[in-house]
């Protein structure tokens, strides 16, 4: 005779009265590009990216919620182990402080302490939490020697904080220093139904923010994810920025301006494809390429290049349009025929059939009156980079029908 429990379950499972277990996958809900800092350690110092028994504070912004979470830590361009010596993960409050009660230990493989290797990237543990949709998370990192970061994203748009000793657990910070920049944090995932994905917004500094307010989440990227995220749910997609200012699609920054990271291309596995749950990759890139002297069909070429690897991934690639920058010092630079090239290159983003769909970015913040030049309202003030209005926009921009 079999067990009744056993029974009830045949039983349930033949009736239909027993629902399936929902399935589900990790996913995303806030990632940062790493590029490698200055390796002169006076630049280090002065930038408070030397810890030596401290705790950098490391505030976060989600897209999509969950109750279980995990970060990735990385040291992709060190050249010696990163020793984390304890590791928290907590809802954040004001000013570098925690929501009291919230504070969890994050280890790997069961340990609270981590070696990361040169080159590698660590995954935590799963730790339960109520992920916040579009709320903040602080993950707190102690190292105990000293420790030079030599993997950051270093314009992040948002105040870190540093403190003395470990204080991974405290809820509030004694006389803490501020940054400006992620250390060694470069994903946050969250588990989130199998029918959930994730977009990454690839690009330079017009992705990443930059001239937006600080502390406020107004990237372009943030705008869209608040639009994809639905009171009722499921929120069927997640938003990251895999945006680096600087950065260009196919050249590699050099000398002082290291931070702006290693070409689109040769970065694209790591800040892209290995994103956890990604679906989409939208792409707004170029303009420092043309202001470097590129030419349109490498520029092409090189964006041709991404499209085809993402495919190969099951991955589809929504292009943006060069966003305008007649005005911000061409001529100066000898390259008056940046706007032509930059026209041309839009031209092709539109029209070449080579993206799964694009989103008209020039056309939501050129001021009409005069084409190549980015309107007052939405302008940061360098010609360049658009201010929160602008940001705005693009956000508004983009057409939600493009990600199904």
């Amino acid at each position: 005779m079999k067990p009744i429990a056993t029974f009830i379950l045949i039983f349930g499972a033949l009736s239909g009265q027993l629902p399936a277990a929902t399935a589900t996958h990790w996913v995303a809900t806030w990632a940062a590009s790493p590029s490698i800092q200055n390796p002169d350690p006076a630049a280090m110092r002065t930038r408070k990216l030397e810890f030596v028994n401290q705790t950098v504070r490391e505030i976060v912004h989600t897209s999509i919620g969950g109750d279980t979470v995990r970060i990735k830590l990385s040291n992709v361009f060190g050249t010696a182990p990163v020793k984390v010596a304890a590791t928290h993960i907590a809802l954040s409050g004001a000013a570098g402080a925690i929501v009291a009660g919230s504070d969890h230990t994050i280890t790997f493989s069961g340990k609270p302490a981590v070696s990361i290797l040169p080159g590698a990237l660590v995954l935590s543990d799963p730790v339960k939490l109520a992920v916040p949709v579009l709320g903040d998370l602080s993950v707190s990192l102690f190292f105990a020697d000293t420790t030079m970061t030599t993997t950051l994203h270093y314009s992040a748009q948002q105040n870190s904080y540093v403190a003395a000793g470990d204080a991974t657990s405290s809820e509030t910070l004694t006389d803490p220093l501020t940054v400006t920049s992620w250390s060694f944090l470069t994903a946050v995932d969250v588990l989130a139904p199998e029918s959930t994905g994730l977009i990454v917004a690839y690009g330079d500094s017009i992705t990443d923010g930059a001239k937006s307010a600080m502390d406020q989440n107004h990237r372009w990227p943030d705008i869209l994810a608040s639009r994809l995220i639905t009171p009722k749910g499921p929120n069927k997609f997640a938003v990251v920025d895999a945006g680096i200012g600087g950065n260009k699609i196919i050249s590699d920054a050099t000398g002082r301006n290291i931070a702006y990271g290693v070409n689109g291309l040769a970065r694209l596995e790591r800040d892209a494809l290995a994103q956890a749950g990604v679906k989409y990759v939208l792409l707004l890139e170029g303009i420092n390429d043309l202001s470097s002297n590129a030419s349109v069909d490498d520029l092409m070429a090189g964006m041709q290049q991404i499209i085809e690897r993402c495919h190969e991934n099951g991955i589809k690639v929504i292009g943006g349009t060069v966003t305008p920058a007649e005005r911000a010092g061409a001529r100066a630079n000898g390259l008056s025929d940046r706007e032509t090239r930059r026209l041309a290159l839009n031209e092709w983003i539109r029209n070449g059939k080579a993206f799964d769909g694009y989103v008209d970015f020039e056309k939501a913040v050129e001021d009409p009156a005069q084409p190549g030049t980015m309107l007052t309202a939405y302008d940061s003030g360098d010609h360049l980079h658009p201010n929160d209005a602008g940001y705005k926009v693009m956000g508004e921009a983009v057409n939600l029908a493009l990600f199904k």
